[in-house]
């Protein structure tokens, strides 16, 4: 079952006047490790007069350096993905057997390639304290530790809106016990480090589709689709790569996780970034995702259009099986069990056989 979804993402600056604009860095590509599967991506840039160039920064994200040719007075920056929502098993990935679990050594070599990723830029008391009250969860393994850790600190720090620029350090957060998604995304970045695992901050799309039914024995989730800028963190554990870890909602990340940009710091994830002539600024934005394609599926099955087309079909096929005299006997026996109706005549004695 797959679900194809646009996620268009605008972006306005407008000027009081005419400015000069230094060259930009857009920071607005999926990511080439991204596990959502990406059909198509396009930018697109006002004023049209202007040139680009694509590269790829020392980290191996995409990075679009955009130069104006005349002084601009509206600069904007419009973003179309077109994505796969495959369901995507999060602990789909094998771990190196001496780390298999928590805590463990990385081999020499590997250690000092993720150098940047092991730099301990905060060690305040709040951290510190924090940081010692993980020891209970020593000893377990590897995908139990990440769990544990990404949880307790989801429900440590409660979540909330917040656009004025820049990220809390983690005594901020820790204090607070509140921060948006980057705050907790670099707390937990932080928090890792100082447990001694390689660890980055990620910039990207969150995408989370409307349900096809409510859930019957738990949060059914968002009550429309929805898409916008989100950051969480990753950890890098041998055998298994990057593994995603999102404090905002205690899970790891899936296929509503599309990366963008993966640095060591957040200073170097915006997701515009660049330098203009003092002036008023009026600042917009919009997210949103399309479904352009869906397959059917219990839940959300065939239109009536569709149906009297598989219909037909099928009538068509019985009667060529009927003029060949084809003939079919079966026998089953039922597999499924209704979770609120566990104890009915039809999941237990009521086989049908015919």
């Amino acid at each position: 079952m797959a679900i194809i979804v646009a996620i268009r993402h605008n972006t306005s600056y407008k000027y009081d006047r005419h400015i000069n604009m230094a060259p930009h860095s857009i920071r607005l590509k999926p990511a080439p490790h991204s596990r959502t599967k990406i059909h198509s991506y396009s930018l697109n840039i006002e004023p049209k007069d202007h040139f680009i160039n694509w590269q790829q920064d020392a980290f191996g994200n995409y990075l679009a350096r955009v130069v104006m040719n005349q002084p601009v007075k509206e600069f904007k920056v419009e973003v179309e993905v077109i994505a796969e929502m495959t369901v995507i098993n999060p602990f789909d990935f094998f771990v190196e057997e001496y780390a298999k679990s928590f805590p463990f050594s990385y081999e020499t070599h590997v250690e000092k390639e993720l150098t940047p990723y092991f730099e301990i830029a905060e060690n305040g008391p709040l951290l510190t304290n924090w940081v010692r009250e993980l020891d209970s969860f020593n000893g377990l393994s590897i995908v139990d530790f990440l769990v544990s850790v990404n949880r307790a600190l989801n429900n440590k720090i409660n979540y909330t809106v917040r656009l004025e620029p820049g990220v809390y350090t983690s005594e901020e957060t820790l204090e607070k016990q509140l921060g948006s998604c980057r705050d907790s995304a670099w707390l937990l970045v932080q928090t890792m480090r100082h447990l001694g695992l390689a660890a980055r901050f990620v910039s990207g799309y969150l995408v989370q589709l409307k349900a096809d039914q409510k859930a019957i024995d738990g949060p059914s989730g968002t009550e429309k689709d929805f898409t916008d800028l989100h950051a969480w963190c990753e950890v890098y554990i041998p055998g298994a790569g990057w593994i995603g870890l999102d404090p905002t909602s205690g899970l790891l990340a899936g296929e509503g996780h599309i990366p963008l940009f993966c640095t060591p710091s957040p200073a170097s994830a915006a997701p515009i970034s660049g330098a203009i002539d003092k002036c008023e600024v009026t600042f917009s934005y919009s997210n949103e995702v399309i479904r352009i394609h869906e397959d059917p599926r219990v839940s959300k099955p065939y239109s009536e259009q569709q149906l009297a087309e598989i219909m037909a079909l099928g009538t068509y096929v019985d009667t060529k099986l009927e003029q060949g005299d084809v003939r079919l006997t079966m026998g089953g026996e039922p597999t499924f069990v209704s979770v609120d109706d566990m104890e009915s005549e039809q999941w237990n004695t009521a086989e049908v056989c015919r």
